[in-house]
């Protein structure tokens, strides 16, 4: 396949990525603090198929959509969303898609285990950036008392199962995928 092509096929699951990232915030189950959607599960499919950057790009074009005003983020859009203190879960997606791709170029073909901590790892970079974030904001913008074990309990505790237990499906359909996207 010639360079052109590849980068075509590349900018096409790029792009592909960053709608699967659109859609996944809207397939919801609406469980305050913070909602379970499949984002998640998109930002880290994205940089496992995709790689660092590749898979980074995906989402942070998906950031830039909704700062510019579409309404793809869970709660809407618009430059104001970087006040929500959910959004840095949004800037977690972006860096840990790029770890997470990173982990995994290491090998010419990742074994399902490094996908599997490759996920891990994506998901403790997305926690702590959005838990560092929301307090942050709350405490420092809303004017909110935020205790430690609050925040622990809130954003990590309730949500990191399903994460987890979705980290397995993840790892084994990014085994699948991968090797099919690699050959075209």
């Amino acid at each position: 396949m010639t360079a052109s092509k590849t980068r075509t096929m590349k900018l096409c699951l790029c792009a592909l990525f960053t709608a699967l990232i659109t859609v996944g915030a809207f397939i919801k189950i609406p469980i305050p603090p913070v909602p379970f959607t499949l984002q998640v599960e998109f930002v880290m499919l994205a940089g496992l198929i995709l790689g660092s950057v590749w898979g980074s790009i995906s989402v942070w074009l998906y950031v830039f959509m909704g700062l510019i005003g579409l309404p793809v983020f869970t709660q809407g859009g618009g430059i104001g969303y970087v006040v929500n203190p959910a959004f840095g879960y949004l800037i977690g997606f972006g860096v840990s898609a790029f770890v997470m791709g990173r982990i995994c170029e290491r090998k010419s073909e990742a074994s399902y285990i490094r996908l599997l901590i490759s996920c891990f790892v994506g998901l403790a970079i997305s926690y702590a950036s959005g838990m560092i974030y929301y307090y942050l904001i709350s405490t420092l913008y809303l004017g909110k008392d935020v205790g430690l074990w609050w925040l622990i309990w809130n954003f990590f505790l309730l949500i990191v199962p399903k994460d987890i237990i979705m980290s397995f499906f993840v790892a084994f359909i990014a085994k699948r995928i991968k090797p099919v996207i690699n050959k075209i």
